[in-house]
């Protein structure tokens, strides 16, 4: 089938009562037998994939909407509908559901089967055979047909003949006749009854009634009479709000009376939904399903309605990036862009990718960048909300619009630099804005939905350009803060801000690689990060914890070699002491970061941990960790001064290859970028090694383990090449071993153990340990 008339979209009702659509494709009815049965097949138009094979059963219920849709139940809370793209094709499938199930065409609705016992059936047949008998529709007999619409509500059948009766009587017209007597009289009594009545109809989940009820000359009415529920001591006010105070601001002027009517319609009816009827019980929730779906297409054809308007998007889009636009016009355009993008969200996949990249084509983007800045509440909330729809359909086009910006925007004006400047200038004391932002940030710099993009260099290029361009933006007030020993701002804004600045850091630390690496040292971050650690707020103490771990947690020997260098367990330490033992979470936080440091054996953290606060730690008995800590160390020196004594004989150059070798091996796989490289060749430390010479007698039986172990971690870190040096000095070439010049220190001191890496070995016990932990600042 590949005519129009066929031509549907497939929807499927979820647990929480919203349509899901499960794609577009061409329906046809045809006697399958696997089923045994005539059945409704529909066959997606992309790829001819079949989407649904349902079987006419003879004793469900059909129901027909809006001469367009087909909705029925198939098992327990499993709703389907099948939306017609013309009458014509609607009417076709219909006909043949009604001559399976011989029933006449011009019903809107074939049956209501439910499961029931044997007695509740005879029941339903009796109940078949007779209709339900109205009573007159008079003021004194509004108690009596109360009690009779409340009555069919227990049974299918009964509802479904009670619809039919209220439909072919006009009923519903007549009750809102007598909804006007009473009111005029001030008939208290009848305007009660009248509100449990039309609270039934509404229960009887009938579409047709629906049509009547929320037509223009009577929706009103129908308001009218719920609002005197008898629960309360006042009527509600529900007429004047949506008459009065509900005022319908046309951003654009639309001509298309249709879409005018459906859009005033469906705001009505929505209300109605929200507000007006109670809150259904766990009994009633699936009653109202049709209401929700009647909300649901309406919303459909309204984004349709408005898509096929040539000149209305194009028009608003002019006038919304019009400088001499008013701020209050404006914000009516960008409210009214909100909405848009919101009914949005019930069009299928392939319908609402089209509709983003309208949006996208007609400048939404560079709007966003204005309407974002403007100083006005409202027109930033709902900014903020069309960059999240936009951002979680679809990232990559945001990412692609940044890009194009890298060499003709200033940095300021980029979007991703707005975008981060509006989350930290966010003034509402709950951050609102600034978590909203912040988890579109999130999204933009995830790794995972770039996988997927058709451009296989995104990943790499939108990284490069935030690292470069908008790095710097987001850790200002991180930067600005921590100048000092202590932060210097503590109220309770900026600290919720730093919170932020730093869930988002952690989360680059967890999925980046390279680019925040080198972010952190160029930056020396995570020292400015741990002056956090003295905050008086615990939640942030903890973030800046967190980040901490999360940069542990990588067993990446340049951050460990970064933390050791700067001495930055001693916010750690200085934190978990001035907690005094306290039971609570900042204690366990910072106890799980050792243990973390223990179980997986990260020895040359556990070294320098030992090393230089083992004293201030070992009084500590309520928990083991660092005692385990101190014995895993213990291990490690015990397992050195074995290898040193069984390979004393071993010559330099021979014990360098297989150290070398293991050590590579046990790297990632990848080499070590240059500007990885370059951060620690510049650092004198590790660059300039004074020549092997007998150190100061230590407790060790060797003495130059350190000493050897540094070089060796030297070289390496440098490329697999030859080097010179200056013509002051001798040349020195990488495992050059033409020509070992064993020494029997050095040979002790270069020994490696199974397990170890070179680089794990620095800060081990050694002169030139000692030489280092004199410059780095002991905790009291």
């Amino acid at each position: 089938m590949t005519d129009t008339r066929r031509r549907v979209k497939l929807y499927a009702l979820n647990a929480d009562r919203q349509w899901d659509d499960r794609g577009t494709g061409h329906v046809s009815s045809c006697y399958v037998d696997r089923l045994k049965g005539t059945s409704l097949l529909v066959r997606a138009e992309s790829d001819g994939s079949l989407l649904l094979e349902s079987k006419i059963q003879p004793d469900t219920a059909y129901q027909k909407q809006q001469d367009t849709l087909i909705v029925w139940s198939e098992g327990d809370n499993f709703d389907l509908a099948l939306s017609f793209q013309e009458k014509a094709g609607c009417d076709e499938i219909w006909e043949k559901i009604c001559q399976v199930q011989g029933k006449d065409p011009s019903v809107e609705i074939t049956q209501d089967i439910v499961e029931e016992s044997e007695d509740e059936r005879f029941d339903e047949m009796s109940d078949s055979v007779q209709p339900v008998e109205l009573p007159p529709c008079e003021m004194g007999r509004l108690e009596d047909i109360s009690e009779l619409v409340n009555s069919c509500l227990v049974s299918p059948a009964r509802k479904d003949k009670l619809a039919a009766a209220l439909e072919s009587q006009h009923y519903i017209k007549k009750l809102l006749n007598l909804f006007h007597m009473c009111e005029d009289i001030e008939n208290i009594e009848g305007l009660h009854h009248l509100y449990e009545i039309f609270k039934s109809i509404f229960l009887l989940n009938k579409n047709t009634l629906f049509d009547t009820m929320f037509a223009d000359d009577t929706i009103f009415d129908v308001v009218g009479c719920l609002e005197y529920d008898p629960s309360l001591p006042q009527p509600k006010k529900h007429r004047e709000y949506l008459r009065e105070l509900a005022k319908f601001r046309e951003a654009i002027p639309i001509k298309n009376q249709d879409l005018l009517a459906k859009i005033h319609q469906t705001y009505r009816v929505q209300y109605i939904q929200d507000i007006v009827l109670p809150t259904p019980t766990v009994f009633e929730d699936n009653l109202l399903s049709t209401l929700s779906s009647f909300i649901f297409f309406n919303k459909v054809e309204i984004v349709k309605l408005i898509e096929e308007d040539d000149r209305f998007l194009t028009d608003l889009f002019k006038l919304l990036m019009d400088d001499k636009t008013p701020n209050p016009k404006r914000r009516d355009l960008v409210l009214f862009l909100k909405e848009f993008c919101n009914f949005s969200q019930n069009l299928q996949p392939q319908d609402k990718d089209a509709f983003y990249k309208t949006l996208v084509s007609l400048g939404i983007l560079p709007a966003l960048e204005i309407t974002l800045g403007i100083d006005d509440q409202k027109t930033k909330t709902a900014s903020i909300d069309i960059l999240t729809y936009i951002v979680e359909f679809s990232p990559s086009v945001v990412r692609d619009y940044t890009l194009q910006q890298a060499n003709n925007t200033e940095e300021e004006h980029m979007l991703l630099n707005i975008v981060i400047e509006q989350m930290l200038r966010d003034r509402d004391p709950e951050l609102g804005g600034a978590v909203q932002l912040m988890g579109v940030l999130r999204i933009l710099l995830d790794p995972e939905s770039m996988l997927a993009s058709v451009n296989k260099s995104e990943k790499a290029d939108f990284l490069n350009f935030f690292y470069k361009h908008s790095i710097q933006t987001l850790i200002a007030p991180l930067l600005q803060n921590t100048t000092g020993e202590k932060p210097l701002r503590e109220d309770y804004h900026m600290v919720q801000l730093l919170g932020l600045v730093l869930e988002l850091l952690s989360f680059c630390v967890e999925h980046h690689t390279y680019h925040i690496k080198t972010c952190i040292l160029n930056k020396d971050l995570l020292r400015r990060i741990l002056v956090l650690m003295r905050s008086t707020h615990t939640f942030l103490v903890l973030g800046a914890l967190r980040f901490m771990r999360k940069i542990t947690a990588l067993k990446d020997e340049y951050y460990n070699r970064y933390i050791i260098k700067g001495n930055l367990f001693a916010p750690v330490i200085d934190a978990f002491l001035r907690n005094n033992g306290r039971y609570n979470l900042l204690d366990s936080a910072i106890l799980e970061l050792f243990e973390f440091i223990k179980l997986e054996d990260i020895k040359s953290l556990c070294s320098h941990v030992v090393e230089n606060y083992g004293k201030i730690l070992e009084d500590v008995e309520y928990v083991q960790t660092f005692k385990a800590l101190k014995t895993r160390y213990d291990q490690h020196q015990d397992k050195l001064k074995e290898r040193d004594r069984v390979s004393g004989s071993v010559g330099v150059a021979e014990a360098v290859v297989p150290s070398l070798l293991r050590s590579r091996y046990r790297r990632e796989a990848r080499a070590p970028d240059d500007e990885e490289e370059m951060w620690f060749n510049d650092e004198d430390e590790l660059d300039d090694e004074p020549p092997l010479e007998p150190a100061q007698p230590h407790p060790l039986p060797h003495p130059h383990p350190h000493h050897a172990l540094d070089a060796i971690g030297k070289i390496v870190e440098k490329k697999v090449c030859t080097s010179t040096e200056s013509a002051n000095g001798p040349s020195r070439v990488l495992l050059n071993t033409a020509s070992p010049k064993p020494a029997h220190a050095d040979v002790q001191g270069l020994v490696d153990y199974d397990g170890d890496s070179d680089e794990e070995e620095e800060g081990a016990g050694s002169a030139g340990a000692d030489e280092r932990d004199a410059k780095r600042p002991r905790l009291a």
